[in-house]
This record gives structure tokens, C-alpha cells and sequence, in this order.
């Protein structure tokens, strides 16, 4: 990649970064009678539902902290980051200590979920936010949430299940992969040998259970001992989960040096990208039958906003890594796929939802599930990698 195409790059990330997606959401998105964050928007911004996804106000949170800690304080990103944190503190625990899923715009529980991503996204929000703002409160309930969450983790019958584990026992791969980037996210902030001894244990875990080389393919589920099941859900592969982690297991081994990571972690990327591009109309297909079978989802050929983001930050820190042509190539290929369906070019910020053709299947720019995440965290270290990449 020659010099003159890093800087075009730098240039439109920065632009799509600071002057389309962070300017959409903060006009739109903060609510400053009540706290927090409203996600549930139509295509020009307007409020479709000012219920709260308490997943986007750790992730709001995260974003407006982290640019902050990587680009500089304004007051402007602190005050959104606050008013996110604010939020979450005063209205979205449990008695239990775990957090809720949804709320009313004032911060009255809705639902509470079994699995513990709202706490995950609240523990790096809290982390950057501690980083952004030098509160050590904010640092505290990080703590003491991934506490919890190990805890939880590491003796998962004390969560309500769904299903009938003495009939069929399994585990999701996202547990594993969230924590890894939690675990990250904390070490930024503490320096407890805890986080390395987590991300040790969900590497091995990863490794051992997960990564399954006669499918070639990072599977979704597995039995609790990592054994393959030959069931839809067995063979489900996620192209977009598997690329997000395949990138925190190579920030993992340039953080250690460790060049055998690194080489697994590309592994996982090529697989993916194998299994979850759709050769007929391009673009990441959002679920896979490893076997080649009709997946279970209906929605699995849809084109989401998130997978692409992900590949795109995935694939230019492979190139980055080992200067391999043939991700240079990919790379290229995406983002030509991913800017030419994804932006909404007259009323900014991403569409999320296409069909498999690429055509447009909701003009929403947020709900409970797209939020102030996905886009700018990619555009953020996308940025931050090519100012690098020019140096």
C-alpha cells in the first residue's frame, strides 16, 4: 500500500470519523432531560422509540471516552461521555450487581438478559471513562463489575438457563471473545496481573474449543468440552464475529510479541473471510452453515453494518502486521463494498441492514442493537493505525 493511498485513507476515516458519524449521534442521540443515550432513530435522526439500550450506554460511554484518551479532551465528547456514565450508574444496575438489557427513557427496567454483555460493555465504559475523566469511582465499579463477571463466568449454574442442559449442554463462542476485549480493556487502566491470567485462560479456551482446523472455521456453539455438534446450531459460523475476534487476538500478540497469536489469529481471519464473503453479490454474508447447509436464521444472508467495520479494521492491521499483498487486496475489496452501501450520503451516519443484493432493507439508523459503537470504534483505530502506518 503506497504512501499516497494511506493518507487518502487517513483523510476520509478522519472525515467520516469527525464530521459524519460522531457529529449524527451527538446531535441526535444524547438526551440531556434524563441522561443517557436514545438509540432508536429513523433515517434523518428523528426518535422512533426513547426506550434505552443499556448496551449502547456503556458503549456511548466507551466511544466518547476513547476519543478523549486518543485524539484529545474536548469538553464537548467528556459531557457526552459523563452523561452516558451518569446514567448507567444511577439507573441500570440490578440489586444483584449484574445490569439490565433495556429501560424506559427515565431509566425504569424493561428486561434483564441471562448473558452478561451489558455488564462487559458497562466494565469498558467505566475503564475508559476512569482513563478519560481520572474518576477512581469510575474505575471501581469496572473492577467490581468484571468481578462479577468472572465470577459468573467461571461458575455459569448460578445463571438462569433457557434451555434443558441435562438434555443438550453448550457454550457460544461470544462469551469468550467479549471477555478477551474486556480483559483488554481494563489492563489499559489497572495494572493487575488478573486480566493477563483471564486472557490466558480464554485464549487456551478459544484454541482448544472453538477453533475447529478440520472445518476451518471459528464455530459459533459447541458441547461444554468442545465438542463439534452436528446440529444447526453446531455448524453455525458468525463471518463477522470470528473477524472481530481474529483482531483482538492480533492487538494480543503485538501487545506480547507473540508471533504464534498473531499467526492464529490470521488463520481465523482467512477462514472467515473464506466461509462469510459472498462470492454472487459481495459483502460478508451474516451467517454460515459450516457444512454447507441451509443455515437456521433466516436473516443469514442480510448485509450488516457491524461485520464489515469489523473486517475493515481486521484486514488493515493484517496488512499492517505482515505486509502480505493478499490482504492489501481484501482490504481494498471491502471497503470498496462497504462505502459504496453502507453510508447514507444526504442524511449521514450508516445504514445497518441491506439485503443480500446490497439493496437497502431499513433506512433505521439505530435501535436497541445499532448504536454509537461498531462504526466509530473501527473509524477510531482505523485512523489511529494509518497516522501510524504514514510514520
Amino acid at each position: 500500500m503506497n504512501k499516497n493511498r494511506i493518507k487518502e485513507l487517513h483523510e476520509l476515516y478522519s472525515n467520516t470519523l469527525f464530521r459524519d458519524i460522531i457529529p449524527f449521534w451527538l446531535k441526535h442521540s444524547l438526551d440531556n432531560e434524563h441522561g443517557g443515550y436514545i438509540t432508536w432513530l429513523d433515517r434523518k435522526g428523528s426518535i422512533l422509540s426513547s426506550d434505552k439500550s443499556v448496551w449502547f450506554q456503556g458503549r456511548g460511554v466507551w466511544i466518547y471516552s476513547k476519543l478523549c484518551n486518543r485524539f484529545g479532551k474536548k469538553d464537548e465528547w467528556l459531557n457526552a461521555a459523563r452523561l452516558g456514565y451518569e446514567f448507567l450508574t444511577r439507573h441500570c444496575f440490578d440489586d444483584d450487581g449484574r445490569l439490565f438489557f433495556h429501560v424506559t427513557r427515565e431509566g425504569k427496567p424493561l428486561r434483564k438478559r441471562r448473558y452478561l454483555f451489558s455488564e462487559c460493555f458497562a466494565i469498558i465504559a467505566f475503564a475508559e471513562y476512569a482513563k478519560a475523566s481520572g474518576s477512581k469511582k469510575a474505575l471501581q465499579f469496572a473492577k467490581d463489575t468484571y468481578n462479577l463477571v468472572i465470577d459468573y463466568y467461571q461458575n455459569p449454574d448460578r445463571l438462569p438457563s433457557k434451555v434443558y442442559t441435562e438434555t443438550r449442554s453448550m457454550k457460544s463462542h461470544s462469551m469468550p471473545m467479549i471477555l478477551i476485549a474486556t480483559s483488554q480493556g481494563l489492563r489499559e487502566v489497572d495494572d493487575s496481573p488478573v486480566y493477563d491470567d483471564v486472557i490466558n485462560m480464554l485464549i487456551n479456551e478459544l484454541f482448544s474449543d472453538f477453533v475447529n482446523t478440520e472445518k476451518k472455521a471459528l464455530l459459533e456453539n459447541v458441547g461444554v468440552n468442545g465438542e463439534f455438534i452436528d446440529l444447526p446450531e453446531g455448524r453455525c459460523v458468525n463471518p463477522g464475529h470470528a473477524i472481530e475476534t481474529s483482531w483482538f487476538l492480533m492487538e494480543e500478540g503485538m501487545r506480547r510479541g507473540d508471533k504464534a497469536i498473531i499467526k492464529k489469529a490470521l488463520l481465523i481471519l482467512d477462514w472467515s473471510l473464506e466461509l462469510g464473503w459472498d462470492k454472487q453479490y459481495g459483502g460478508l454474508l451474516y451467517f454460515i452453515d459450516v457444512d454447507g447447509n441451509p443455515p437456521e436464521q433466516l436473516e443469514w444472508d442480510m448485509k450488516l453494518w457491524w461485520p464489515h467495520t469489523e473486517a475493515l479494521y481486521a484486514l488493515l492491521l493484517a496488512y499492517n502486521l505482515t505486509e502480505d499483498g493478499k490482504y492489501e487486496q481484501w482490504y481494498e475489496k471491502m471497503h470498496d463494498w462497504t462505502f459504496r452501501h453502507f453510508p447514507d450520503k444526504e442524511f449521514g451516519e450508516w445504514y445497518g441492514y441491506l439485503h443480500r443484493d446490497g439493496s437497502l432493507s431499513s433506512p433505521i439508523k439505530g435501535s436497541l442493537w445499532k448504536g454509537p459503537f461498531h462504526v466509530p470504534r473501527a473509524f477510531i483505530l482505523c485512523t489511529s493505525l494509518l497516522n501510524r502506518m504514514l510514520k
